[in-house]
């Protein structure tokens, strides 16, 4: 209700505004509606109005941050149910001995991790961040973290097929920090969303 009573008092502001400062915001949230990830159904979304000033290198920075994010929560669901599945690497994590089998999944696992080998994966994620995951040579697109260094065939695609990985990139991205997220919450709950692999008739 005090939302609803909120969201009233704004139109009614926003009603009284100067009909040259509403034309200048209108054209500004233009700017980006036929960009890749403005999809049905929510078009181009941005309630916070971050990007209602139409700023190009804002928008390009927030959809850079996007993209590494929906990257990172990809390999995350991924790594997720994978261990959840009861697969691990063979052999000791560390010179104690302890075995990558007898590492649990999700939250617990930092607790079963020594002190260094926490430090060593804090490390390893802050050398990815500064020394690989940005873009030094200035990319095609925001999330082009290539740098000259491999192709991967992109640019043998033409423009459409190129836009059309990107939106699917984008999207998947979006779900999957929806769905690590949702994974996350869950296992602090208590109440797992993933099914049993003991219940499960594939052998895992």
């Amino acid at each position: 209700m005090k939302s609803a009573v909120f969201a009233t008092l704004l139109a009614s502001a926003a009603a009284f505004a100067p009909a040259s400062q509403k034309a200048a915001s209108s054209t500004a949230l233009q700017a980006f509606e036929e960009d890749i990830g403005a999809t049905l159904p929510l078009g181009f979304y941005d309630p916070l109005g971050l990007v209602a000033d139409g700023d190009q290198e804002k928008f390009d920075r927030l959809r850079l941050t996007e993209l590494k994010h929906g990257r990172i929560a990809m390999i995350a669901v991924v790594g997720y149910l994978v261990q959840e599945a009861g697969i691990r690497f063979p052999g000791a994590i560390d010179l104690s001995g302890l075995q990558f089998s007898d590492i649990p999944n999700g939250y617990a696992a930092f607790e079963a991790i020594s002190y260094a080998g926490k430090l060593q994966m804090f490390l390893a994620v802050g050398a990815l961040e500064v020394l690989v995951m940005r873009d030094f040579v200035g990319g095609e697109f925001p999330g082009d973290l290539r740098n000259g260094y491999f192709d991967l065939g992109w640019d043998t695609f033409d423009e459409e097929t190129k836009l059309r990985k990107r939106a699917v990139e984008l999207n998947q991205g979006r779900a999957a920090m929806m769905g690590i997220l949702g994974l996350m919450v869950h296992e602090q709950l208590g109440v797992s969303i993933l099914p049993s692999t003991a219940e499960s008739s594939y052998a895992f």
